[in-house]
């Protein structure tokens, strides 16, 4: 027998009084704490690969209208602002492009004097750290497409920030483009603004191409990176679960992000 609409209309407001808790909890937990993120470019590769999927702290520096859901300009500046540390892995809106986020390493802070000279990164007029360690092989870094079990073997190095902070950087081959990314003018990084830079330094759009990207502004930091939550191969969508047994990257689950 079909059940009397007085009972049905139990049923859906049940039904909604369960859901619209949830979904105010998890938009406020999106909004507030944390973002999570899919790696979707080689840029920051062989820190983080295309296929890994993140949870970005969005408390760590304040609160912007980026931190809000398709990030309306209902206000500007930073509520509970904090400043980012040298070495930080931070999603941020485009300065250049209101539709995109763009992850990369801050190795500008506000007043520094940034310049690449031979590959090296120099922060007011001091090389920073670097030295030579084990070629990075695995998943091509230096495919713009990414094909799933292609493997290359790509130059690594160790650079180590003045505050101590360490990760590995890459080198592909290197593309000819209008700015040499090797060799570049001295940037003085604006107050308020930061200079970043991908790892994969032949393969990343960022701060050194000032048309492109250029100087980030505080306000467009959206959070800081934090752990990854789970990573499938290149060339493998998440929702092609028949291929998780061979596509999904046990070993970095967990992983936090430096």
């Amino acid at each position: 027998m079909p059940k009397p609409p007085q009972q049905k209309e139990g049923v859906i407001a049940g039904t909604l009084r369960a859901v619209v808790p949830a979904l105010l909890i998890a938009l406020v937990i999106r909004t507030v704490l944390f973002q999570p993120v899919s790696i979707p470019s080689g840029s920051m590769k062989a820190t983080l690969l295309i296929g890994d999927y993140l949870m970005v702290s969005k408390f760590t520096y304040g609160y912007s209208h980026y931190s809000l859901p398709f990030g309306p300009p209902l206000f500007s500046g930073r509520l509970f602002g904090a400043q980012p540390e040298r070495g930080d892995i931070i999603v941020f809106r485009s300065p250049t492009d209101e539709s995109a986020d763009l992850i990369k390493r801050t190795i500008g802070l506000p007043g520094d004097r940034i310049e690449v000279k031979g590959g090296l990164v120099h922060i007011n007029g001091t090389p920073v750290k670097r030295e030579r360690i084990a070629d990075f092989v695995g998943e091509d870094p230096c495919q713009d497409t990414p094909v799933f079990g292609v493997i290359g073997r790509v130059p690594r190095w160790r650079e180590t920030l003045p505050n101590g902070v360490s990760y590995d950087t890459l080198a592909c081959p290197l593309v000819p483009t209008d700015i040499d990314p090797d060799n570049t003018p001295v940037y003085t990084v604006p107050a308020e603004h930061f200079f970043m830079m991908g790892d994969n330094r032949h393969n990343s759009m960022d701060s050194r191409f000032l048309d492109d990207v250029g100087y980030v502004p505080f306000e467009n930091l959206i959070g800081r990176a934090q752990v990854i939550f789970f990573s499938v191969a290149e060339g493998v969508n998440a929702w092609e679960v028949w291929r998780w047994p061979r596509s999904v990257r046990w070993r970095r689950l967990g992983t936090v992000v430096r």
